[in-house]
């Protein structure tokens, strides 16, 4: 399953005292469905920001974003958290589990937010799971997980609704290498099999390049760089 991005002239700045700060700068994207996009660029160029754009985590000061032809812009804020729910799984550098739940809770948490079946939410975590290779670990809480534990964990957390799109933020960038390499691998395999969009920011080239398209964004201004091969 999997969905288009489309943003139109999309421009977002924030107020620093006295100072307006111009983050992004009439940004232009288009995603096919079910293609694997990275965004590159230096810290602070406004990677992050985009991402939680996409994610209608935050709103545009000017412009349009459409997620699968619906514009984020018509919907009011309860549609908003339905459609965000129900359409996007969103992995971050730090894995954000909840440290009083064990890793099969964790991923269960969006399906129990939006009032599934909790027998069903409980198979579809484990099924994730156990395609992670975290079988043995289910009723292991974050604290007993390693870092590459913990972002299996948080990326099946966000491929449990079935989310047409993906949007990781540096997924791998608070692990060693061999964990940064395992983690890529499973998150490309997994969008692979589940058909999902993704986008993914990422410090690391040789992660980008990986992917199918790279996309580098300087200075609010967001240029096509390369293309990589299919992952």
């Amino acid at each position: 399953m999997s969905i288009t991005i489309e943003a139109r002239n999309v421009h977002k700045s924030y107020q620093d005292a006295d100072r307006k700060v111009k983050v992004l700068q009439g940004i232009n994207l288009a995603t096919e469905a079910g293609e694997l996009v990275a965004i590159v660029g230096p810290s602070g160029s406004g990677k992050s920001t985009l991402l939680h754009l996409l994610g209608a985590l935050d709103t545009v000061d000017r412009g349009e974003i459409m997620i699968g032809g619906q514009a984020l812009a018509d919907l009011g804020r309860r549609q908003l958290a339905k459609f965000r729910n129900r359409t996007i799984g969103f992995v971050f550098q730090f894995h954000r589990l909840l440290p009083d739940f064990d890793a099969l809770e964790n991923v269960m948490m969006p399906g129990r937010i939006a009032g599934h079946d909790p027998v069903r939410v409980a198979q579809r975590a484990r099924q994730l799971l156990l395609e992670v290779g975290l079988e043995e670990r289910l009723d292991h809480f974050p604290s007993q997980l390693s870092g590459g534990e913990r972002q299996r964990v948080a990326i099946c957390r966000a491929l449990l609704m079935e989310p047409p799109l993906l949007l990781a933020d540096e997924p791998t960038g608070n692990l060693d290498p061999v964990a940064a390499d395992q983690v890529f691998e499973l998150l490309i395999n997994l969008q692979q099999r589940h058909g999902t969009t993704a986008v993914l920011v990422t410090h690391n080239p040789a992660l980008a390049s990986r992917c199918g398209r790279i996309l580098r964004l300087e200075k609010g201004v967001l240029y096509a760089e390369s293309y990589g091969p299919n992952p």
